[in-house]
């Protein structure tokens, strides 16, 4: 039976990733088998969990996902002895109207599946005030329990002191206190941290991070604290359709952005994946019956994709025939030209009008459910599709045929429609998942 666990804190930026991955790769040093899960919408993270435990890792989504999906998805912890779900912002933080099964906040994942939160508090710029807010994220939802908390980033033994005193009395277990320790900060980037595949070192520095933690945690009263578990029969599991039986997807530094359990169902479906390398100047395998161009960073390499005229001619090629899609930077690329950051316009493949810019950011953010006035692979007009959106770029122009009437968390109506041309479609959002 495993142990559950949600790491969490007030807020972004306070080092949930970072105790996640070394807590995963202290227990592993130990002999025990971890595994992760990202609460959220996040693409990034669950490839660094599955650096630091050798197992895959999925995202749960109360916005987007049933109890069943997320039933089906955590029920791969079954043979783990210890779980890990890694929140997302903090630990309330959600949207103001309900979702599917939640707002996206992670503590509905806490309460869903009966796992204690381990808060990581970073107390800089203050000293008692840091129990006043862990206690009142403690009482804040009535049937969520705070195992307790770790501190990051203390300034000095009198700092940690007094933090700690101010705890203890209003309850609340102290599981260890990490002081500054610049090396082991995890690359950033303006859509959150820098890609696990990007980074060589990236065993070296989770090995450093858990070794610095478990000088400075109790990792076994962390591991006392967690709760008995196994996994619940799913009534049904992922609502997903593979867009294809042989999907082409592109895979590389530019184009990365794809959400594990969706490759996951796609595969369980009976879908067959080849990857291929537009930055490598390479064109969807010809055997396959639908090209897939997920997001990433396109605009960081937007001359190079501009110039290998393999790829876009060869994407070209095959969407005479079949049909292709892209999400966010897929959906960039698929456009007429793609503005970086320093004002230089690169052309793209030509397959849509869409015109984008990052000469000047904008950013675009939330939940998004789309109702589709068109086809697009795997899903018919009509089908609701519920995903997320963050961006940076500006539209300049969009000029084909709206894919979709897309609305935000909120209700309201959005210009991000997606668009839709010959075979070719793309969205501004990633899909997570298709409503029953």
């Amino acid at each position: 039976m495993a142990a559950g666990l949600v790491i969490s804190a007030p807020a972004s930026g306070v080092g949930k990733t970072t105790l996640t991955l070394a807590l995963a790769r202290a227990w592993r040093h130990r002999g025990l088998n971890v595994q992760c899960f990202k609460s959220g919408p996040d693409y990034i993270d669950p490839a660094f969990h599955a650096a630091a435990t050798g197992r895959a890792s999925v995202n749960v989504d109360s916005w987007a996902m049933d109890r069943g999906a997320i039933a089906h998805l955590v029920s791969r912890g079954v043979d783990a002895d210890v779980v890990l779900a890694e929140g997302s912002m903090g630990l309330f933080d959600g949207v103001a109207a309900r979702g599917v099964s939640g707002t996206g906040a992670t503590a509905d994942i806490a309460e869903m599946l009966g796992w204690p939160v381990v808060l990581v508090i970073d107390p800089s710029g203050q000293a008692q005030t840091a129990a006043a807010i862990a206690a009142g994220l403690r009482d804040y939802r009535p049937g969520l329990k705070v195992a307790g908390v770790v501190l990051n980033r203390v300034a000095s033994p009198r700092h940690e002191d007094l933090v700690r005193h101010a705890l203890n009395e209003a309850g609340i277990a102290v599981f260890g206190a990490l002081p500054r320790h610049a090396e082991i900060s995890l690359p950033k980037r303006h859509l959150g941290l820098v890609q696990a595949e990007e980074q060589a070192e990236i065993g070296k520095l989770i090995d450093e991070a858990a070794r610095f933690v478990a000088e400075h945690v109790d990792l076994d009263a962390v591991l006392r604290s967690a709760a008995s578990w196994s996994p619940q029969p799913a009534v049904n599991g992922l609502n997903v359709t593979p867009p294809g039986r042989r999907i082409a997807l592109a895979r590389d530094a530019a184009f990365s952005f794809v959400y594990p359990h969706m490759l996951e169902a796609w595969r369980g479906a009976g879908a067959e994946i080849s990857t291929f390398s537009p930055l490598a100047d390479e064109a969807p395998d010809a055997n396959a019956d639908v090209c897939w161009l997920p997001g990433g960073y396109p605009e960081l390499h937007a001359g190079k994709i501009a110039a290998n005229a393999h790829f876009r001619s060869g994407l070209r090629a095959f969407a005479e025939t079949r049909p292709v899609h892209g999400e966010c930077g897929g959906y960039m690329v698929l456009g007429t030209a793609l503005t970086d950051a320093e004002g230089a316009r690169h052309e793209m493949t030509g397959l849509l009008g869409l015109e984008t810019s990052f000469a000047k950011r904008r950013m675009h953010l939330g939940y998004r459910l789309a109702e589709l006035a068109a086809p697009m692979p795997g899903h018919r007009p009509g089908a609701r599709l519920r995903g997320h959106e963050f961006h940076y770029s500006t539209i300049i122009a969009q000029p084909d045929m709206p894919l979709a009437v897309v609305h935000d968390a909120t209700g309201a109506v959005i210009a991000e429609t997606g668009s839709r041309r010959g075979h070719a479609t793309g969205t501004f959002f990633h899909l997570i998942a298709e409503d029953r």
